[in-house]
């Protein structure tokens, strides 16, 4: 059932659900990316939980004039204007009173929940609400998803990743410096704005297949997992796109062969299992990646260490250091240097005793400030200068500057 679902062979309605997913992915972790980069991950949980007063009262309105209270197009539209609402009110209070931006958040994530908890309680009281299904919205679910919902996901979730790749520069210039950004004529209130209505038309788009509470997480972890992969900001929105329609397409695919598990939390556990694989195996940024950097410097340490200590006539009594230098070929298993050892053993302390001459040259305190044991003394300063410092020092013999 799932290879069947993952390629597009469970019918025509399930295989529209993991493309609208997979668009909503796409469009979410672009999209995130940039609030990310701004650090405005939270103002995200305040819209989702804004849009649930709008689909309460949307559901009101509807049923009030006749109609089908469940029409999805009706439902997202009180959403959004709810949403609005909620991002117009942490704006007017971030810029009109003493609050912070996080405790606004709070506080109209807060409020705007608890009326839109309170008017689904009203609806399961009203005769046409007790089988509206509306809390489905609160996780999400696919479920008896109709065609044209499916549709309009697809569409809406297109649209908006249109929209963020058109506006994504002014997006990136913002984020990084809003001081350059507004010296090039930018106006950082408008691109914040369009920023985060991009973010609301996500949240409203995504309502029905990974709920209000869980959209946030599809908005965040496809760009912290992008960010283990690279520093550039090009490739960090390009591959957050990549693992949110991964994580839509393939929770979607999960969900459908499997119809008991809700579509929202698996697809967010199909992001954050891509997130756990990052953390761990990315080149670079990943756990073992650091694991292995540590070791090898560890390893580089011991080995200096035990040239140094050859070079002064010391003993090594640290197996491990003995071990690295004889894999080196730079000494017996009993300790004692060989000829491709001595020598190195001799350069080792040459560069030590430079680097004491340099650190005490007033001149040379940027230079000097680089020193870490590790580090070629010849890769900070010039061959001029390496001879001004070989004339205050005698070389060990056998060792040419």
């Amino acid at each position: 059932m799932l290879w069947q679902a993952l390629t597009l062979q469970l019918g025509y309605n399930a295989s529209l659900v993991a493309i609208g997913a997979m668009l909503l992915g796409v469009a979410a972790g672009v999209t995130g990316t940039f609030l990310f980069l701004r650090q405005r991950s939270l103002v995200s949980d305040a819209i989702s939980h804004a849009t649930l007063p709008g689909v309460g009262l949307a559901f009101i309105v509807m049923v009030a004039f006749g109609g089908e209270g469940r029409n999805l197009a009706g439902l997202l539209t009180g959403s959004a204007v709810s949403a609005a609402l909620g991002l117009l009110a942490v704006q007017w209070l971030t810029h009109r009173t003493r609050l912070a931006e996080d405790s606004a958040i709070g506080a109209v994530l807060s409020v705007f929940f608890g009326f839109g908890v309170v008017l689904l309680t009203v609806i399961q009281t009203m005769e046409s609400g007790r089988q509206a299904g509306l809390d489905s919205l609160l996780l999400g679910s696919t479920a008896g998803m109709l065609r044209a919902d499916a549709l309009l996901i697809a569409v809406g979730g297109a649209l908006t990743l249109t929209a963020t790749l058109i506006l994504r520069r002014p997006m990136i210039a913002v984020a990084f410096d809003e001081g350059y950004a507004a010296a090039r004529g930018l106006s950082v209130r408008a691109v914040d704005v369009a920023t985060m209505g991009l973010v609301m038309a996500v949240t409203v788009v995504g309502l029905k297949v990974v709920g209000l509470i869980l959209i946030v997480a599809l908005l965040i972890i496809p760009p912290v997992t992008a960010r283990f992969w690279t520093d550039k900001t090009e490739r960090v929105w390009l591959l957050a796109g990549v693992f949110g329609g991964l994580s839509g397409y393939v929770g979607a695919a999960i969900s459908a062969s499997a119809p008991d598990l809700p579509t929202g939390p698996i697809i967010v556990l199909s992001s954050f299992a891509a997130f756990v694989l990052s953390l761990l195996l990315a080149p670079n940024r990943g756990v073992l990646a650091s694991v292995l950097t540590h070791l090898a410097f560890q390893r580089r340490v011991h080995i200096r260490q035990g040239l140094l200590a050859m070079a002064q006539g010391q003993p090594i009594y640290e197996r491990y250091t003995i071990r690295l230098l004889k894999r080196e070929g730079l000494a017996r298993a009993d300790g004692v240097a060989t000829d491709p050892g001595r020598a190195r053993a001799a350069k080792a302390l040459l560069d030590e005793r430079r680097w004491q001459i340099l650190r005490s040259m007033p001149d040379q305190e940027s230079a000097a400030a680089l020193y870490d044991g590790m580090r070629p003394i010849e890769s900070v300063v010039t061959t001029d200068q390496l001879a001004e410092i070989d004339t205050k020092i005698g070389h060990p013999k056998g060792v040419t500057p």
